[in-house]
Parts: C-alpha cells; sequence; structure tokens
C-alpha cells in the first residue's frame, strides 16, 4: 500500500556552480507516495512531486528570476514530478530506481541510485541524481552559457515514508 511522503521530514536540494561556486537550493515543498516492501522491492513504486515555487537558494530576489520564464517558468509549469518503472536491488540496503523525470515540460528517463534505511517507524531513502539543466530547458538565452552557469545540476533528496 502506498504511504505519503512526509514534507515536514523530506528535503530536495540542488547543487549547481555558478561562475564555479557551488550554489545550494532547495524545494520547500515536496508531496508523493512510496510503496516498498524490502522483501519484494521490484513490486515497490514511488511517484514526487515538487513545487518550483517553493524553490529558495536564500534570496527572494534570485528565487523571483527562478521562477521566471528563462529558468523554471513556474507559472506554466508548476510541478517537477518523477514517477517510477523499476525498483532493482543494487545490494544491501541499496536499490537503484528508474523512471520518468518531468520538468519544465520534458521527461527523461533517469536512474537514481539510493540507499534505505528504517528510523524509528520510517522508511529514508537518500540519494542523488546528476541531472543535465539544459536538457530540462532551464536557463534559456544568455543562461545557456554554461561557463557562467554549470550545466550539470546534483539533485540530492532525502524522502521520509511511514513504514
Amino acid at each position: 500500500m502506498a504511504a505519503p511522503i512526509n514534507a515536514a521530514k523530506s528535503t530536495v536540494i540542488t547543487t549547481s556552480k555558478q561562475m564555479n561556486v557551488a550554489v545550494d537550493g532547495m524545494f520547500k515543498k515536496i508531496g508523493g507516495d512510496v510503496t516498498f516492501d524490502p522483501a519484494k522491492p521490484g513490486a515497490g513504486s514511488a511517484h514526487v512531486t515538487i513545487d518550483i515555487a517553493s524553490y529558495d537558494i536564500g534570496s527572494e530576489e534570485y528565487n523571483k528570476t527562478l521562477r521566471e520564464k528563462e529558468w523554471f517558468d513556474a507559472k506554466a509549469y508548476p510541478q517537477a514530478n518523477f514517477a517510477s518503472s523499476a525498483i532493482v536491488p543494487a545490494g544491501a540496503g541499496k536499490l537503484n530506481v528508474t523512471g520518468k523525470l518531468t520538468i519544465k515540460g520534458k521527461t527523461q528517463d533517469v536512474t537514481v541510485p539510493l540507499t534505505v534505511t528504517q528510523q524509528a517507524g520510517d522508511q529514508v531513502f537518500d540519494g542523488v541524481l546528476a541531472i543535465k539543466r539544459l536538457a530540462f530547458g532551464i536557463g534559456a538565452n544568455e543562461w545557456k552559457d554554461t561557463s557562467v552557469v554549470a550545466d550539470e545540476v546534483q539533485i540530492k533528496f532525502h524522502l521520509v515514508v511511514a513504514r
């Protein structure tokens, strides 16, 4: 049975490089659900939704810019989504979760390596996924220049789900 992601305990943080300096941002509104039985990992599934307008890099001025059309276009594309298609064991406490990631109306197949642990009645899924922002149309016009803002973005997630 699917269990909702505990948004209050979960985090999705991005790390990108601007002029070769790491810049972190956090999505403050996360939703979705996970079905996972460690005895039958292949029968599991995950669906994660992220509210694009909730992105925060620590400056409201920059946050507003990132919600505009050149970046995330939060009005036209209010959510990013991940829907799993396969969960495969990858060793003790490790999984590879394959699925479709949709950001700004563009969908790509991705495989997310993660660890799963049990903590105080919850299942905790931790992982990092590297994406190319330009493949999702993030950073248009002059922002396509990857010498200013790097193309690679690391998405670090910590998802907590009640068992």
